[in-house]
């Protein structure tokens, strides 16, 4: 027998395996498993809800909302989050949380808009609404001036105006429906 030229004899029984995961493999799915669990637990109810997640792991990841972070009740149920996330898709499972937290950091955006857009029209009056209503002509010039003269009126009197919050809400109806 020829030690040095026989390659079989050096061979390991899974070699011809292709099902076969390693060990490191399989800590490394494990593991990702659970931080995509530990991204659950962080979620809202309504956000869980839209994540339209299979009753077993929706109601095991509803449970660790319940149980303090950092104690090992809180791991242990992750880890069995992680377990009966390993018959799922991740790569689905995180596209659908990208799209849930992206929802949130579009709305969050376009209400910083809409706010700005209130701010300005409030700081340069007649002027800005003219180029608004240039824009979209679609608003009512009588209604944003009204709005804008009682929001204008309300806030040299305090820092809370109900017209500033009315007009924050008249424009995001008209300009976020185009």
């Amino acid at each position: 027998m020829n030690i040095v030229g026989d390659s079989e004899h050096f061979k390991q029984p899974y070699d011809n395996d292709d099902d076969y995961i390693s060990k490191t493999s399989f800590k490394k799915e494990s593991e990702d498993a659970q931080q995509m669990g530990r991204k659950l637990a962080l979620l809202s109810k309504s956000q869980l809800v839209k994540m339209e997640l299979y009753e077993s792991l929706h109601d095991a990841v509803m449970a660790t909302k319940t149980i303090k972070p950092n104690t090992e009740a809180y791991r242990r149920q992750i880890q069995f989050i992680g377990k009966l996330m390993r018959n799922e898709d991740l790569e689905q499972l995180q596209h659908k949380l990208d799209n849930v937290l992206n929802k949130n950091n579009n709305e969050a955006a376009k209400i910083q808009i809409f706010e700005k857009l209130r701010d300005k029209l409030l700081a340069e009056g007649d002027a800005e609404i003219q180029s608004l209503l240039e824009q979209h002509p679609q608003l009512d010039r009588q209604k944003l001036r009204q709005l804008v003269r009682a929001s204008t009126k309300e806030l040299a009197k305090g820092p809370e105006s109900k017209s500033a919050k009315e007009l924050f809400k008249y424009l995001r109806a008209e300009i976020e429906d185009q």
